[in-house]
């Protein structure tokens, strides 16, 4: 009986009905079936090196996920490694039902398996031919990432992220849906994460607000394909916290205002978020000669509904301020009136409009 050399994988008996063209690296003496496997020949090594695999640098998996870790699907394209099987040991790409069509093994099931436990299923396929397969499973680039933002955001829908971005965070998620809208409860948005086998999704809870306050990135989870972001509308928000909230990268980069009346291009305006009042005045050209310099009304729908209006009073030399040159929030309205004389003028010339209209019949007549 030949001695079996440590660590060299050797075929099962199963294997011996195969053709030979299929084995590869087998050696291929003629020889009679048997039920012990130790009295089986050995692999020998190829006689000459295969050819280097293309130089793909694996993404580190702590990269792809913050506590997760993260799942394969069907488009990921992964490293295969196995021991002494230089043929064998080459890129695949997941197929789109997540199974991995392998040489010698035929297909296997890895949707849904960290890469852990993708090598592992991947070792129990060859075991069934090769005695104790050595497999060294790499990720080399991910499949495009499909998630679905619902909510308090301006465009919800589902979003495609391209594979070279690796991964996207729940800011960049939406970032991707136009911002936060001001009724948004950042505070506890939630994450659906789908779980293999059709078990009920994973929910994680993050607070933006706790990563705009302290800066704790651990809030902005990465996500991962299918997951869902859902964004709740808040019961209440303070004017600080709407202030602070306006300037964050998950927020619109530009607000919608309307300035109507005696402005000289009114109309909506495209502003950057906490504007000052005064600024957009001047960006819908200032006011007209017949406008009320002294104070304009600021019409504001707030986030549960309500219209609030108020006079504020214009001084182009103050700064930002809340009560005299307030920041403008999405929606706001700026009216300005007419002056006191510039209605006095307009009433007498109502007034005298159909006296005009006498004297221009008469000199009709009479010239």
């Amino acid at each position: 009986m030949q001695k079996q050399i440590r660590n060299q994988p050797v075929l099962n008996s199963k294997l011996l009905w195969l053709p030979l063209a299929m084995l590869g690296a087998i050696a291929q003496p003629s020889f009679a079936q048997s039920e012990n496997p130790a009295d089986l020949p050995q692999l020998s090594p190829p006689p000459s090196p295969s050819p280097p695999l293309p130089a793909s640098e694996p993404v580190p998996e702590s990269d792809l996920g913050e506590s997760d870790r993260y799942l394969l699907g069907g488009g990921d394209l992964i490293q295969l490694e196995v021991f002494n099987l230089p043929d064998y040991s080459k890129q695949y790409q997941i197929l789109s039902d997540g199974r991995l069509s392998l040489p010698l093994v035929g297909p296997v099931q890895v949707r849904g398996l960290t890469i852990e436990q993708a090598a592992a299923a991947i070792e129990a396929a060859y075991a069934q031919y090769i005695r104790s397969p050595v497999i060294t499973l790499n990720l080399v680039t991910t499949r495009p990432v499909q998630v679905a933002i619902a909510g308090e955001v301006n465009r919800p829908g589902a979003y495609t992220v391209p594979a070279e971005l690796n991964a996207i965070t729940v800011t960049q998620a939406l970032q991707l849906a136009g911002g936060i809208t001001q009724s948004a409860d950042v505070r506890q948005v939630q994450v659906l994460r789908p779980q293999p086998n059709g078990a009920s999704p994973q929910i994680y809870t993050v607070s933006l607000w706790q990563l705009l306050k302290d800066g704790d990135l651990s809030q902005d989870l990465k996500l991962t394909d299918g997951d869902r972001v859902l964004v709740p509308e808040a019961i209440a928000l303070n004017s600080e916290e709407i202030t602070q909230l306006a300037t964050a990268s998950f927020s619109p980069e530009t607000i919608t205002v309307y300035v109507v009346g005696e402005v000289e291009t009114p109309g909506a305006v495209e502003l950057a978020p906490n504007t000052p009042l005064n600024q957009g005045l001047l960006a819908a050209g200032g006011f007209t000669n017949r406008a009320a310099r002294g104070e304009v009304s600021l019409v504001r729908l707030n986030p549960n509904g309500t219209v609030a209006q108020e006079a504020v009073e214009i001084d182009f030399s103050e700064n930002l301020d809340s009560t005299v040159n307030p920041p403008l929030r999405e929606g706001d309205t700026i009216v300005v009136q007419r002056s006191g004389l510039a209605q006095t003028s307009d009433f007498a010339g109502l007034l005298l409009s159909p006296l005009r209209g006498v004297l221009g019949l008469f000199n009709s007549i009479f010239d």
